[in-house]
């Protein structure tokens, strides 16, 4: 994927190479992630969308190396600045998370220590990984809780997390991420559990933090409004696959495959009348049992109606349509 003329004068500070992430079960091989390929722009934010199921969790985890058995990466290379973290020893890798690559998660109040205040909580990050003593540490704690717009930090750093709002736990789990300096945040459903008010802030805030920091993210979501407000790239997933990849613009002025329409077919818009959404027929497929061909092809309406064949035999490759478009579909091969 060539990305657009302002993300070619910054480097890529992630490439993603035909990455494979299979879960061997009882039923069968799982193909969760299955021969992706993308790059991240230092800093720019990278919206990885789809359904539910579709493979947007794994790719984040197989990055971090965090896939538990019966998962296991089976192919591809993810390079780092240059650095393939698939061939990192462990002690290396677990170096590299929270100094180099950071991840907010998508549940704040449960991946927070429920015994510990949460100032202390960011403060073991940084004893841990820096070696600060305890008062610096308590100190750049409170700093970091200030950064992220939490009121009265130097109070707030005492309490626990059950007296913080969602949306005050999830600035927490913000300034725990930030406080190595990573270079890459991953931000998985950040604001999918908070109230419409307290999204709209987080988001706000991370792209602040993107403005004022040049950190790098992978914003990881099923809602496509906020990868248009969000997202300066778009990589599109079904069922294990990237299908298209675009400039966030281009995205929404221009979609090109048949699944991609009908996501951006299927959002209300404010103002304007709709009989009815649009909705895509089917169900997405069972990772176990592919169909033949290209994995939409059974939900396909363009399949359908130009009787194509080809969609339920072959696999679509990548076809670069422009600078700044890629789609995988047999009706631009």
């Amino acid at each position: 994927m060539i990305p657009d003329q302002e993300s070619r004068n910054k480097k890529n500070i992630l490439e993603v190479k035909g990455l494979k992430t299979y879960f061997n079960t009882v039923d069968g091989v799982v193909q969760a992630v299955d021969d992706i390929t993308f790059s991240v722009p230092q800093g720019k934010i990278f919206g990885l969308v789809g359904e539910s199921g579709c493979g947007k969790s794994v790719t984040s985890l197989s990055i971090l190396r965090l896939v538990d058995n019966p998962g296991k990466i089976v192919g591809g290379e993810i390079l780092f600045n240059g650095i393939d973290l698939l061939k990192l020893s462990t002690n290396e890798m677990v170096n590299m998370r929270g100094s180099k690559i950071s991840m907010i998660f998508q549940q704040p109040q449960t991946s927070l220590n429920p015994v510990f205040q949460v100032g202390k909580q960011v403060a073991e990050v940084l004893e841990v990984h820096q070696k600060l003593p305890k008062q610096e540490a308590w100190q750049k704690s409170i700093e970091l809780l200030h950064l992220v717009g939490i009121p009265d930090p130097d109070k707030r750093f005492f309490s626990y997390p059950h007296e913080m709002s969602g949306g005050q736990a999830q600035r927490v789990m913000i300034a725990m991420a930030l406080a190595l300096g990573p270079q890459l945040l991953i931000a998985d459903e950040p604001s999918t559990a908070l109230d419409v008010t307290i999204q709209a802030q987080i988001l706000e805030l991370m792209r602040d933090l993107v403005d004022r920091l040049d950190t790098s993210v992978i914003l990881i979501t099923h809602d496509l409004g906020v990868i248009a407000e969000m997202a300066d790239w778009v990589a599109v997933m079904y069922a294990g696959q990237i299908v298209e990849q675009a400039d966030v613009n281009e995205l929404f002025e221009n979609p090109l495959h048949p699944y991609t329409q009908g996501l951006i077919g299927s959002i209300p818009i404010l103002g304007k009348e709709k009989d009815l959404l649009d909705v895509i027929p089917g169900t997405v497929p069972n990772l176990v049992n592919l169909p033949p061909g290209c994995r939409f092809s059974p939900r396909c309406r363009a399949c359908a109606e130009r009787d194509m064949s080809i969609c339920t035999e072959k696999d679509p490759f990548l076809v670069q349509i422009s600078n700044n478009h890629s789609v995988q579909c047999w009706i631009y091969a």
